[in-house]
């Protein structure tokens, strides 16, 4: 009896460790192992901070002050730029070495003009609530066309020469076919601490996408295979470096940096802002 008393109480003892090692292996709060499987935004966060990515300015050319730009883009030695605001938005022709207006072709006063892209001869570009959207010559600026887009909003637009790509103001890039105007796929976008709002104008530069963040400085760059954001550019200092006025309460001053523009040819990036008297030529990691 004693020698299976003193068999029992071994026992528990036993039992008792392998509970307490038991107890201390559970997750507690906030623990990894809660996550689901195949959730990589947090069993890979590490992975997905994004790189600093540095700039320069290599070129300052004049802008026109009065242009609320929306949209940018550079096409054979010229720039086409979409403008905003209701009775003002236009579509037009920009000589790049002085800023003057060579073309222009006005929207209706209910049109709020956004983003817009280039694709096979065509300017294609957004309007901001109106869920419409306008196709243009690209040779004479004459409207030939429109199609209706989905989204409640319309913010920037760039394309990879197969699809047309828009953004709305949220997180997602929406990719239409150009001849069904039908929306394809999307893109969720997602940098280190979760989805990443308010991607307004964006660019494809070797085959990922450049896009001004509203409302910040910065340039993010976008892995289109993915979603996330690998690279970050700050240029909170570029408007101190460049001349360009802070914005203030007058309704004509200096608004927000949008717009990106790229030529593929000599590999330049050119960036402006709403209502910026400037455009700049910048490095980043192109």
């Amino acid at each position: 009896m004693k020698q299976q008393k003193k068999l029992g109480r071994f026992q528990w003892f036993i039992l008792g460790c392998l509970f307490i090692t038991a107890c201390n292996n559970e997750p507690g709060p906030g623990s990894h192992r809660d996550e689901q499987p195949g959730n990589n935004l947090n069993n890979n966060s590490a992975s997905l901070v994004p790189s600093v990515i540095s700039y320069d300015i290599v070129n300052v050319y004049p802008h026109d002050p009065a242009a609320f730009t929306e949209g940018l883009e550079y096409r054979d030695g010229y720039l086409y730029e979409s403008t905003g605001q209701y009775k003002q938005s236009d579509v037009r022709k920009v000589n790049l070495k002085t800023g003057k207006v060579l073309a222009v072709t006005k929207l209706e006063p209910r049109f709020f003009g956004e983003g817009l892209t280039i694709l096979d001869g065509k300017i294609y570009q957004l309007t901001y609530r109106e869920g419409k959207a306008f196709v243009y010559d690209l040779a004479t600026l004459k409207q030939e066309g429109s199609f209706i887009f989905s989204a409640p909003e319309g913010w920037g637009m760039t394309n990879n020469g197969v699809y047309l790509i828009y953004d709305d103001g949220g997180n997602v890039f929406h990719f239409l076919d150009p001849k069904t105007f039908k929306e394809v796929k999307h893109l969720a976008v997602t940098d280190e601490h979760g989805p990443v709002m308010e991607l307004n104008e964006p660019e494809l530069i070797h085959g990922f996408i450049y896009v001004n963040q509203w409302r910040t400085d910065y340039i993010l760059k976008i892995d289109t295979a993915t979603g996330h954001v690998v690279g970050r550019a700050d240029l909170s200092t570029l408007r101190q470096r460049a001349g360009i006025p802070l914005t203030t309460r007058d309704p004509k001053s200096a608004e927000v940096m949008n717009g990106i523009a790229y030529d593929a040819a000599n590999n330049r990036i050119f960036i402006t802002g709403k209502n910026w008297p400037k455009l700049l030529e910048i490095k980043l990691d192109n």
